[in-house]
């Protein structure tokens, strides 16, 4: 069953299922869903799900969560791994020291780690309006990987419309024209003049506003998500951390119950979520070292137990899909950590002053399962570099998790980190690093000219994109956002 961060109005039912939840992903007081209990792995765990394939990994995890999905479409869901570069290795383990693994988390269609778990998420979300012959519009904001990710799953799935919210001039070119470029009937793109939290928050107060729900009502639509405010979203970004796990047993890189560090490229804190409840499921986690970039609030938060955004700007950077302030799964680990009540509190806090503060056994409980690191473009662009010319090839939000690889892992133990996006979805960077120079390099060109040196290919996904038509070419102002959305509804 499904409980609230931020404790229950009164209004909505006080516990809930999984399918309750991922179809009414908004909770009391602004709050989000998260399980109240987590299933326990029993110590032969690891040790059985080494002769499974990833599927049935995957579906045995969503066993243990007893959710009220039948099995026959959770099977239907997980088969969209078939769609990623090798079925039976969606997300595949690659060892590129002697003791650091990158889990490749970008094979799948749109070559980002969110189709892992978009994929299956979409399916079931669908079948479930369809099977109650239900109308639903997917909301979604992106800061370049959610949305191209969104569009993909749902396009032309029936009871299903799609409204994808991108900061204009906030993501990278190819992420833009997955985007704009979209094809189904069903979908809707709008830019927007403003970051990634403009498009959050406004994702937020939508899915919290009543008036809006009410005026979907009277078109016989309800409102659900697609970002990781959704636990539909989260339950399939736990499975992946522990099949780094198991991967690692079937190398022979370490023995059953040995700890490994898991990294991770943080900006909304779902991926780290992920590995949170697999931590306390019982893989065997000694620490989750948090990379962040330049917007380092999460550095902040689990170094020194402040979240303070009230004098920040946002900042644009190399690694754009993380140049986020409000990370919002944080808030499912404070609830975790201290209850509804404190984290309502601390959500209230951030809120009205855009600030709150832990005390020192807050944060105490917090790097009992977290550490955390910043790095800038510098260092970013250095990474990319050092490590193509060794052989390997490091997007620049993977290559944050160097940073934490190389200073703030004590202990001389495995590290996986999480890479979640392909190269090529930020060449004119990838490209920047190699050349070091001050040329600005369109994305065509430099996809070209960074493919050539390397010899790393090129997925016609990803090719193919400069010669569509662009179909979602609005972008508006923040005010105007609402009525964008309206208008697409009538048609």
């Amino acid at each position: 069953m499904f409980i609230e961060t931020r404790g229950n109005d009164g209004k909505n039912p006080q516990k809930v299922n999984f399918s309750y939840a991922i179809l009414n992903p908004s909770a009391s007081f602004g709050g989000l869903y998260s399980p109240e209990t987590l299933p326990q792995f029993d110590k032969d765990f690891f040790t059985r799900m080494s002769a499974k394939s990833y599927k049935e990994l995957a579906l045995e995890i969503l066993k243990l969560f007893r959710v009220d999905i039948e099995e026959s479409i959770l099977k239907e869901a997980l088969d969209l791994y078939d769609r990623f570069d090798d079925k039976n290795a969606p997300a595949p383990l690659v060892k590129v020291k002697p003791d650091l693994f990158v889990n490749e988390l970008y094979h799948g269609p749109t070559r980002a780690f969110k189709d892992m778990a978009l994929q299956p998420f979409g399916y079931i979300l669908s079948c479930l309006a369809k099977k109650q012959n239900k109308n639903y519009l997917i909301l979604a904001a992106t800061s370049g990987d959610t949305g191209p990710a969104t569009l993909d799953t749902f396009e032309n799935r029936e009871n299903i419309k799609v409204v994808c919210l991108y900061p204009d001039g906030g993501t990278s070119d190819v992420q833009r024209l997955q985007m704009v470029t979209a094809e189904g009937k069903n979908l809707k793109v709008i830019g927007i003049h403003g970051n990634f939290d403009d498009a959050q928050n406004a994702l937020k107060s939508l899915l919290a506003s009543e008036s809006f729900k009410e005026s979907l009502k009277k078109q016989d639509i309800n409102l659900s998500a697609a970002n990781s405010v959704n636990f539909g979203r989260i339950i399939f970004q736990i499975i992946y951390h522990i099949s780094s796990y198991i991967e690692l047993l079937k190398q022979n890189e370490l023995k059953n119950g040995e700890k490994i560090y898991i990294t991770v490229p943080s900006g909304n804190f779902g991926n780290a979520l992920g590995a949170y409840y697999a931590k306390k499921m019982g893989l065997p986690v000694e620490k989750i070292l948090i990379a962040s970039n330049i917007n380092n609030i999460l550095t902040e938060l689990l170094t020194t137990g402040v979240y303070d955004i009230s004098k920040k700007e946002l900042l644009q950077s190399t690694s754009p899909a993380m140049d986020i302030l409000i990370s919002s799964n944080v808030e499912r680990v404070l609830f975790d950590k201290f209850g509804s009540t404190r984290c309502k509190e601390l959500m209230s806090e951030l809120s009205e002053k855009k600030s709150y503060a832990l005390n020192e056994s807050e944060l105490k409980a917090l790097r009992e399962d977290f550490d955390a690191v910043y790095s800038d473009d510098e260092f970013a662009l250095d990474t990319i570099a050092l490590f193509a010319k060794e052989g390997y090839v490091l997007d620049p939000h993977t290559a944050t998790c160097i940073k934490a690889y190389e200073t703030i892992k004590p202990k001389n133990i495995p590290c996986v980190i999480c890479s979640t996006a392909e190269w090529t979805k930020f060449a004119p960077t990838m490209w920047n690093a190699l050349e070091r120079n001050e040329k600005i390099c369109g994305d065509k060109e430099a996809l070209h000219n960074f493919s050539k040196t390397l010899k790393v290919r090129i997925p016609e996904c990803i090719s193919s994109l400069f010669a569509k038509e662009v179909k979602h070419p609005n972008v508006v102002e923040k005010s105007q956002i609402e009525k964008s959305i309206t208008d697409f509804l009538k048609g």
